[in-house]
């Protein structure tokens, strides 16, 4: 197995956190991949040297930076950190829980190399714990979700229909980086970002397992008012009030407080402020 030696076309970035197991399945999945020109660069929030023992048995196969956080970054500012420490010309983030899955999955999405000014997305299986890889959910872009997306991204707000960013692929430069202030939304708020100045390239293909767990952020954070409530009107007010002129993203507005049982503005300002207390 012979790597490229000059600066690389993909940084693969693996924001780690104590899952050794998954990251070890994330490691081998990388190992077995057919297109070698590219380099790993892992950010670790671990508080101990697990992650790191790890990674030592596999600078010899794969093009490995190790960096530990210290004090911990935590989600999304570890993920920001290995695009800051990348060196090639595009990224592809992978989660520590997700994996490749097949040997030519690297490969397909290095096909797309050439398109400049895209977000580059594939479909993916979501796998439960302890679940067999071919038992997955597949999870593709359907037509009317497509064209949702080119009339206005703000839409992916009512669907995440992109996914998580380990299916994605896009432009180290010009750096654009997670929203720090976002947990629940931070992915969505950033493909509106990148869709807003770039178009989309979607391979309709399942190239990425997706691990799922009750330990994860997004897990915690689902109709948990005291997230999801703040976090919405920060993307509101970022994106400006015209923006619940679209349709599906005044829908996922209507939708959220309907189902977490907010029907006046005092329960809104009530949980603000427990927010502003905690952060």
């Amino acid at each position: 197995m012979t790597f490229i030696n000059s600066i690389p076309n993909i940084s693969i970035c693996i924001p780690a956190y104590k899952r050794i197991d998954s990251l070890k399945i994330l490691l081998e999945s990388i190992c077995a991949q057919d297109y070698l020109n590219f380099e790993v660069i892992i950010t670790d929030d671990s508080p101990d040297d697990s992650v790191k023992q790890l990674f030592e048995s596999y600078y010899e196969k794969i093009p490995l930076r190790y960096y530990k956080n210290s004090p911990a970054l935590g989600t999304p500012e570890n993920w920001n950190e290995g695009i800051r420490k990348a060196t090639g010309q595009w990224i592809k983030i992978m989660h520590d829980d997700d994996w490749f899955l097949h040997k030519d999955s690297l490969s397909k999405f290095a096909a797309t190399l050439d398109a400049k000014g895209k977000l580059v997305f594939s479909g993916f299986k979501n796998i439960k714990e302890n679940e067999n890889e071919n038992d997955g959910e597949e999870v593709r872009l359907s037509s009317i979700r497509k064209y949702l997306l080119k009339q206005n991204p703000v839409s992916i707000l009512s669907k995440n229909c992109i996914g998580p960013p380990s299916v994605t692929l896009f432009e180290r430069l010009p750096l654009v980086e997670f929203d720090k202030n976002l947990k629940w939304l931070v992915d969505m708020e950033f493909y509106i970002r990148q869709l807003k100045e770039k178009s989309i390239f979607y391979i309709n293909e399942p190239l990425i397992g997706i691990g799922l767990s009750n330990s994860q952020v997004t897990a915690s954070s689902s109709l948990n008012p005291n997230v999801e409530i703040p976090e919405h009107l920060y993307l509101l007010e970022k994106l400006g009030i015209k923006a619940l002129n679209n349709v599906p993203f005044y829908d996922a507005y209507w939708r959220l407080f309907r189902n977490l049982c907010i029907y006046d503005i005092s329960t809104i300002k009530v949980m603000l402020q427990v927010y502003h207390c905690k952060a």
